[in-house]
């Protein structure tokens, strides 16, 4: 397996003389938590086994979110936490995908375009909910924002995982949205796209290019929820790219495999340079939120889940308030390692000295 750490130390003086211009300092950020990870440059923690008394020092996870390292935990968390509001009900996916004539305004102003697209997305389905002849009612959903395409060029688009029905809150009533049909997609997208105008006046952000008349955005029945919050907790904590997806690295160039839409492996090589900027492109700004929760599904909205699950008649077991990591076994004996110091930086090398002549 070829490591990011190996790649970072070897093409990150190209990278910066590259495209020095352009790296913020959330990269920055990035390019030195990532290097370190669980390396020889990271710092230790102390461990002690229960059984025997064997100590061993380990190094540290750098633990930043797009590390493909660290944050498994984490994922693991906000999934349960999800599964944990699912409704015996079917479940929509609508993508609102920002188009191509917008995205280096997205790029110049990222905390506020990112906002704004899972804000005004939201704001969408909310009002085709209550307008809706069939639900008129409160939807809820959780959205998931992603910034690349599957090739993992900046392609800035939100996921909302939708239960197909709204709650009248007012006669406590649930409506069902039955079959394979949520909403009209075109009306999503002219509603969306008339919204984006609007935020981008009130903002006083102008766009030089000619922005096309017809948006996209997309709306698919998924059946059952968990398999689709499944999908998505796999790209929240853990970066763009796992490092068995790169598959070589030589004579300056880097290939990464990925999967089209259609199921279908395909392979891109680009420079080391290109590679780690096309991996950095995805850092979002330092504590933006990717994932969202609206409407019933609100963390400030749990007396309405507990009301659903009245109505639905279904038991439901809160999600444990904390998973516990996997144990770390001794070496020698194979009992379970208790940590007893985090943090410790390592020591210098120490300078040898020279032998007098």
């Amino acid at each position: 397996m070829i490591l990011l750490s190996r790649l970072i130390t070897e093409f990150a003086g190209d990278l910066r003389a590259r495209y020095g211009g352009r790296l913020l300092p959330g990269h920055e950020r990035a390019l030195t938590a990532m290097q370190a990870c669980r390396t020889e440059h990271s710092p230790v923690l102390v461990v002690r086994c229960a059984a025997c008394g064997q100590c061993e020092t380990l190094p540290h996870s750098c633990g930043h979110r797009n590390c493909p390292h660290c944050q498994h935990h984490e994922g693991q968390q906000w999934l349960e936490r999800q599964r944990a509001k699912l409704l015996p009900v079917d479940y929509f996916m609508v993508t609102f995908t920002l188009p191509y004539q917008l995205r280096e305004l997205a790029w110049q102003h990222q905390r506020l375009i990112y906002d704004l697209l899972l804000k005004l997305g939201w704001q969408t389905l909310a009002d085709f909910g209550l307008n809706d002849p069939r639900l008129q009612g409160k939807i809820g959903a959780h959205a998931v924002l992603h910034t690349h395409s599957r090739q993992l060029d900046f392609h800035p688009h939100v996921h909302f995982i939708i239960p197909a029905g709204a709650l009248d809150t007012k006669h406590r009533l649930w409506r069902r949205k039955n079959g394979i049909y949520l909403f009209h997609q075109g009306n999503l997208a002219k509603v969306f796209r008339a919204k984006w105008f609007q935020a981008l006046k009130d903002e006083g952000l102008t766009v030089s290019a000619t922005i096309p008349t017809d948006w996209v955005v997309d709306c698919k029945h998924l059946g059952r929820g968990d398999k689709a919050l499944t999908y998505l907790g796999k790209y929240l904590y853990r970066g763009v790219l796992q490092e068995k997806d790169i598959l070589s690295c030589q004579n300056g160039e880097v290939t990464f495999r990925y999967t089209e839409n259609t199921g279908k492996v395909q392979t891109r090589t680009l420079s080391g340079a290109e590679f780690l900027w096309l991996l950095l492109q995805h850092v979002l700004p330092k504590g933006f939120r990717r994932t969202r929760d609206y409407g019933f599904l609100h963390s400030n909205s749990k007396p309405l889940i507990q009301l659903l699950r009245y109505l639905f008649h279904c038991v439901v077991h809160p999600p444990r308030e904390r998973i516990e990591k996997p144990p770390i076994p001794c070496k020698v004996c194979g009992g379970i390692m208790e940590i007893i110091a985090t943090r410790i930086r390592r020591l210098p090398q120490p300078i040898p000295r020279l032998q007098p002549i």
